[in-house]
């Protein structure tokens, strides 16, 4: 692992099938700046890029998942998120539009047991630093559906977190490549620290 020294690394989850998990290339650190100021964090700068079925995802508090289309988990790949997640890891799956019907499938696979549920409007993971009292934002429009935060909870602990019609990678991304108003990027940007800060406190 490429890690530098006393700063944290997250990573984006590169799979197999198609998919284009490399999206969204400068939200992350764009993300990463905002949590480093406004929750006085001590993430490195970038991102790290991290494979399913290695294992160095262990290394990572908090891995990010995104793209447009298809998702592929070999049985080996979704043993391993399996184990990552049940041993603390936590996995963000931000559907860029496109993935639902393919990542639902392969998560299925890493849970057969678990279903994806709706997480209540006063979930801690809406109240941490900044307050989100209608749930997830919407920050691009795409079938007109409403977005929904969406969890698998393992053994009571929430080890997945699903942003679903809301495309909150998008404003992250820098202001020049959706030109997003101001307020809805700070909507992004506060959603998405609020879900680190509650990957890296939960118990």
């Amino acid at each position: 692992m490429n890690a530098q020294q006393n700063n944290l690394k997250i990573a984006k989850l590169k799979y197999q099938g198609g998919g284009d998990w490399y999206a969204n290339k400068t939200a992350l650190p764009n993300l990463i700046a905002f949590c480093n100021q406004e929750l006085r964090m001590s993430l490195a700068a970038e991102e790290d890029i991290v494979e399913v079925g290695s294992k160095e995802i262990f290394y990572y508090p908090y891995v990010y998942m995104t793209g447009h289309g298809n998702v592929v988990f070999s049985d080996q790949e979704a043993a391993n998120l399996r184990a990552y997640l049940i041993a603390g890891g936590f996995l963000h799956i931000d559907d860029n539009y496109g993935m639902d019907p393919f990542v639902r499938l392969e998560m299925k696979k890493v849970f057969p047991e678990l279903e994806f549920m709706e997480l209540p409007f006063n979930h801690p993971i809406y109240k941490q630093k900044f307050s989100f009292r209608s749930g997830l934002p919407k920050i691009h429009e795409h079938d007109g559906k409403a977005p929904q935060g969406l969890g698998l909870l393992y053994q009571g602990r929430l080890v997945c977190f699903y942003s679903y019609e809301s495309d909150l990678g998008n404003g992250w991304e820098d202001q020049g490549v959706y030109n997003d108003p101001p307020a809805i990027r700070q909507l992004a940007l506060k959603m998405g620290a609020n879900i680190l800060s509650y990957c890296f406190t939960q118990e």
